[in-house]
């Protein structure tokens, strides 16, 4: 399925089966605030998108809006993907098997409890790999098909 817009409010409201009507409605917010927020005219409030998360039954939404409206979200929330849940449950086993592949390097590194300068480039490898696993865990975890918690 294709996605028609790239505005993350839009496609959790479309996704859930509302107009824009009815959704403003359970939003307590006007059609036109819920129009402009859906073009990118006006930023959506937190409460408002907090809102949406429920009415719309879609929790990665707080995930998409904490990356999309705040310079500390971008640095510490990771991005997720829609998947169906096959495909994230295979993203995640080959996310797990490339961490693991790396075991015996951490348990080298880490054993003296420093990095050593010759260690590090490693390290960051392996870092991005945990970097990556969690991703994969998350996209899992909102994954189409997948039940949120």
């Amino acid at each position: 399925m294709a996605i028609e817009s790239q505005n993350i409010y839009k496609n959790a409201r479309k996704s859930a089966g509302f107009t824009q009507e009815k959704a403003s409605q359970l939003l307590n917010v006007s059609v036109d605030s819920l129009r402009d927020y859906e073009q990118s005219q006006r930023p959506v409030p937190s409460d408002v998108a907090s809102a949406m998360c429920d009415v719309y039954q879609a929790p990665y939404l707080a995930v998409q809006h904490l990356r999309l409206t705040s310079d500390l979200g971008k640095r510490v929330v990771p991005e997720i993907q829609l998947k169906d849940l096959p495909e994230a449950v295979l993203g995640v086993l080959a996310a797990v098997q490339r961490f693991c592949a790396k075991r015996e390097a951490m348990v080298e590194i880490a054993a003296d409890g420093q990095i050593a300068e010759s260690e590090q480039a490693e390290w960051d490898e392996i870092m991005c790999l945990a970097n990556d696993l969690n991703v994969a865990m998350n996209n899992m975890r909102f994954s189409k098909g997948g039940r949120q918690s």
